[in-house]
This record gives structure tokens, sequence and C-alpha cells, in this order.
């Protein structure tokens, strides 16, 4: 009796199985992206700029002897755009070395970079920049200064703090570029 009892679960729990098991995809974070909309930089710096609403302003970290250096914090990405600005005094900090200085940081990130692509730009103010893309697995995807080449010179890095490949990043990166290119057509430099 019992062995025909075991015959009988054994029978109805093969026949019960009839669906072909597969296992679930991986699954993709669902990012909600807000519209653009852009405010004003509060006064207290040698610049003036918008940048996104979607983000906020913290002053840097990094190095705190540097009041002018901010980062503006997409909180709810994990990400942030690091701007350091330097005054051009012509003595102990030229142009050339500020720009060889941001190509520097740039080539940096050669070794994990698929490519870089440099392109230059003019603001409507009339100042000259420098925007680079980098692709692939690098810490920070997109780069730019804006300078009067004088008097002011402003960098911008895009940088995340998190583990997430780039690839599932692209539609935030791309946001974010879309701001920076605002915020870089926005800079005034005062005095």
């Amino acid at each position: 009796m019992r062995k025909s009892f075991s015959f009988v679960i054994c029978l109805l729990l093969f026949s019960a199985c009839d669906q072909t098991f597969l296992p679930k995809p991986q699954g993709y974070n669902r990012i909600d992206l807000p519209p653009h909309q852009f405010v004003k930089l509060a006064d207290g710096y040698p610049y003036t700029l918008d940048y996104s609403e979607s983000a906020f302003v913290e002053k840097d970290s990094f190095n705190l002897a540097e009041e002018t250096w901010i980062n503006l914090n997409y909180q709810g990405f994990g990400a942030k755009v690091h701007l350091t600005y330097k005054k051009i005094d012509g003595d102990q900090v030229d142009f050339k070395m500020l720009s060889e200085d941001a190509f520097k940081l740039t080539a940096k990130h050669q070794k994990k970079a698929y490519g870089i692509d440099e392109a230059i730009l003019v603001t409507p103010e009339g100042y000259a920049g420098v925007v680079a893309e980098l692709d692939g697995e690098v810490p920070t995807q997109f780069q730019f200064f804006v300078t009067d080449s004088t008097k002011h010179f402003l960098r911008g890095a895009l940088y995340f703090n998190t583990a997430t490949k780039n690839d599932s990043l692209m539609p935030v990166i791309e946001y974010i570029k879309v701001d920076m290119a605002h915020l870089m057509n926005s800079v005034k430099f005062l005095n």
C-alpha cells in the first residue's frame, strides 16, 4: 500500500509539471528623468551660470581652501558635476598651465576609455571652451572647460558614485550632458 501511494504521488508530481522552466531575464532599473529646468547660481562666486533644478549646489569637499569650487549634486542619480574655478593672474596661474592641466586630467582616462572626442566651442558670451566626451567604463564621461583666456578659467567634470556600468547609466549621462551644455552656454564671468 505504501509503495503504491508513493508511486501515485510521484506520478502526480511529474504530471503537474507540464511547463518548461525558463529563468527570468535580469531586470533593468527604471529611471524617471524630469524635464530640463534651470535656476541661476546664487551670488558670491566670480561667475554666474544656470544649473539644473534636479541638482543642488554644495561646497566642494576635496579642496576646502578653494572657496569657488562647487559640486552640482544630482542626488537622485548618484552623480555630481565638479566645478573648479581658477583666476588667471599671469604670474603664478596662467592660461597655458590651466589648459594643459585640464587636458592631462582628461588624458588620464585613456587606459579605460574606448575613445575620447574633443570639440572646441564658443559660448554666447564669446568665451572659448573645450568639451571632452569619454566612451567606455571610465569614472567621468563628460568634461569641459570655459575660459576668457585672460582672467577666468572654469572646469567641469561629471562623476557617478556607483559601480553600475556606464551602458546602464547612459540615459542619465545623456540627461546630465544636456544640463552641462546649458550650463556652459550660460557661464558669465564677473569682473
